[in-house]
């Protein structure tokens, strides 16, 4: 089955703006100013269904690929005086 089967645009188009989004802290409306820079019209809420829908199944597919990691980490105290 083909998840992008009746879209308006091509899979790659989707799946680069919604990549954009889950791995980068951009707003909606930056990546339209991005897809807009390489001649794509789109809108922020067309954006927003696209994560909405293909957000899930991507994180699952890809889940299996990440390292595992533990939640807990150490942070070193820094002194840092002024003058």
């Amino acid at each position: 089955m083909n998840a992008f089967k009746w879209k308006h645009f091509e899979s790659h188009i989707i799946l680069t703006a919604v990549r954009w989004y889950l791995q980068y802290s951009l707003s909606y409306r930056d990546i339209v100013e991005l897809l807009k820079e390489r001649g794509v019209q789109v809108s922020h809420t067309t954006i927003m269904r696209w994560v909405h829908q293909y957000g899930p199944e991507i994180d699952k597919r890809i889940r299996r690929f990440l390292k595992p990691t533990t939640d807990s980490y150490r942070v070193d105290e820094t002194y840092i005086r002024a003058c």
